[in-house]
């Protein structure tokens, strides 16, 4: 593909995730993930990396930091579930090595899928 397509496509990926992020909550590899996949042909392994390491620097902080400007935000629930999140991921990033990308792509279609039609359209209809 050429080299400025690729560029805007990863581009508006990372702008449509980080709105949805802001505005409902949900986690960029919901997005980021399965557009990779599916969008530029990457494979499950090389999306998932590539979400994480986006994800080590920004994690949301200026949305987040507007959350807790407003007080809306559970510093020490916030720190348990990182904590979790940390040693989850670990373990995560050691099974998902071991398999093979194809099963990746069909399980994370699934599950993106089933969780747009459980929970996203309700989060956007609670929101209007």
């Amino acid at each position: 593909m050429h080299l400025f397509f690729c560029i805007s496509i990863v581009g508006l990926i990372g702008a449509v995730a980080g709105l949805l992020g802001g505005m409902l909550g949900l986690g960029g590899a919901i997005i980021i993930i399965p557009a990779l996949v599916m969008l530029l042909g990457y494979s499950q392994q090389m999306a998932q990396g590539t979400a994480l390491i986006m994800m080590v620097l920004p994690v949301g902080a200026l949305a987040a930091f507007q959350y807790y400007q407003n007080g809306y935000v559970d510093v020490k629930a916030a720190l348990i579930l990182a904590a979790f999140f940390f040693i989850g991921g670990y373990f995560g990033a050691k099974f998902a090595m071991r398999n093979s990308s194809g099963n990746y792509k069909e399980n994370i279609c699934r599950y993106a899928c089933w969780d747009c039609d459980k929970n996203v359209v309700s989060k956007i209809i609670s929101v209007m």
